[in-house]
């Protein structure tokens, strides 16, 4: 994770968040005397939340491993050429 101070972070806004934007990499401002704060593309956000919410569900991570067992044994359903 890029790391910027608060200085450096406001006199570059525009170029810092494009980076996080572009490049999907979380930027880490640090300030003097107070807490630090990462700045994230919503995007990057969204699919975080997404993938905590998942893994933090304890029924769909048992239905998940399930599925995976099903598939390993070869007993999971598999599409059709129209279905993919």
């Amino acid at each position: 994770m890029r790391e910027l101070t608060v200085n450096q972070f406001r006199s570059n806004l525009r170029e810092s968040v494009e980076q996080a934007v572009q490049n999907h990499e979380p930027l880490r401002v640090t300030r003097r005397g107070g807490e630090d704060f990462v700045v994230v593309a919503a995007a990057d956000w969204e699919r975080e939340q997404e993938t905590l919410y998942v893994l933090q569900n304890q029924s769909l991570m048992a239905q998940i491993g399930r599925s995976l067992e099903t598939s390993r044994q070869g007993k999971g359903v598999i599409p059709a050429d129209s279905e993919l």
